[in-house]
């Protein structure tokens, strides 16, 4: 594993940026990741850009000179949604890879462009989410691929909450377009599914919008209205390409629920995946038998102890300067934007949607790993 180090940059210095910062740069207890080099952080809105370059220690610079610097190879684009397709392509005609927050675009149609023109300009796109790379989605992914589980049955995955405006500052771009819970969380679930079972094949829906605008609880917006422009309630089932079918529902309408994040069914074993949102949790095992308990799995693999937010980007950079494929690829995010647009089109249409783009599933990432940790 090469030794060398990769310039970037990040376009998009909003709350998403610290997380990042803080793995690459080795903050809170984590180690870091030495292959990045942050040359600089932009934003449009140069004062905020300034800020967490302050807040780091690192240079702030215009989007302008970040695209005109060659010793950035690699922007990171943590832009809202809406932009994510822009701004790559920006970064595309300038000659640096991108690695870009999820979902890869809010339409099919836009990723397809942005895979294309990295395609045709010999640059590479990559995608959050990562976390199906942490210490417990790869330890849930070797009990799968050890053949514990039996035949595979299927599953369930459920993300339901109240909705983001009691938390974040400025949620309204969650409830417009590109937002809603399926293009802002089911990328978590999508993805780690597909690391888990291989590609989807077919996708059937039903959703719902049972307001037309709601109240912003967090500061510092309290009390205000934001109109809602996408629906809120998803829910459906994904019918893989091996044959497994997993119902799944993403809501910013539940008040609260009991079920776990990710189960996955087979003929033998039962396998409880932890939310795919975080890197680490608590995998567990149950067998066929009635007198049976659940049985915790010991997680073996690295990154399962925090916040390993960029983890994507640094396998990203380890794959240019090494010349092998990066796990959290443009492929891969193509196909889950894909099968996120077909809920929509599903539940308009009332009928089951094929899936048509091809994607393997990413590499276990133990087979890029140097003493247990990505060099």
């Amino acid at each position: 594993m090469s030794a060398r180090r990769l310039g970037i940059g990040f376009i998009g210095t909003g709350n998403i940026s610290s997380a990042y910062l803080k793995a690459i740069l080795g903050k809170d207890g984590l180690p870091g990741f030495g292959v990045l080099d942050v040359k600089a952080l932009s934003d449009m809105r140069p004062e905020a850009a300034q800020a967490r370059a302050d807040e780091f220690g690192l240079k702030a610079m215009s989007v302008d000179d970040m695209l005109a610097d060659p010793g950035i190879d690699l922007v990171v684009n943590l832009t809202i949604p809406r932009a994510h397709v822009d701004v790559g392509l920006k970064c595309l005609a300038a000659g640096k890879h991108v690695y870009s927050e999820k979902p890869l675009g809010i339409t099919f149609a836009e990723g397809r462009k942005l895979l294309d023109a990295a395609n045709a300009a010999g640059l590479r796109i990559g995608s959050a989410p990562d976390t199906f790379l942490g210490g417990a989605h790869q330890q849930a992914r070797a009990v799968v691929d050890s053949g514990v589980l039996g035949q595979l049955v299927g599953g369930t995955a459920f993300m339901q909450c109240p909705g983001h405006e009691s938390w974040h500052p400025d949620p309204a771009f969650y409830y417009d377009l590109g937002g809603g819970p399926m293009l802002d969380m089911g990328p978590y679930y999508i993805t780690d599914l597909v690391n888990l079972l291989g590609p989807v094949a077919k996708v059937s829906a039903m959703s719902s919008r049972l307001r037309t605008e709601r109240t912003i609880t967090s500061e510092p917006k309290k009390g205000q209205t934001m109109p809602v422009h996408i629906d809120t309630h998803v829910t459906g089932a994904l019918g893989f390409a091996n044959g497994a079918i997993v119902q799944i529902a993403m809501s910013f309408d539940v008040a609260a629920h009991k079920h776990v994040p990710l189960e996955l069914y087979g003929t033998e074993q039962t396998l409880i995946v932890p939310d795919p949102n975080h890197f680490g949790g608590t995998v567990e095992l149950r067998n066929r038998g009635r007198d049976q308990d659940w049985a915790e799995v010991k997680l073996e693999a690295p990154y399962a102890d925090g916040n390993y937010r960029s983890l994507g980007v640094a396998d990203m950079a380890a794959a240019i300067l090494d010349n092998r494929l990066h796990r959290a690829n443009g492929d891969l995010a193509l196909h889950v934007l894909e099968v996120m647009e077909a809920f929509e089109l599903a539940a308009r249409e009332g009928r089951t949607v094929e899936i048509k783009t091809p994607v393997e599933r990413p590499a276990p990432l133990a087979q890029s790993l140097k003493d247990g940790k990505l060099g």
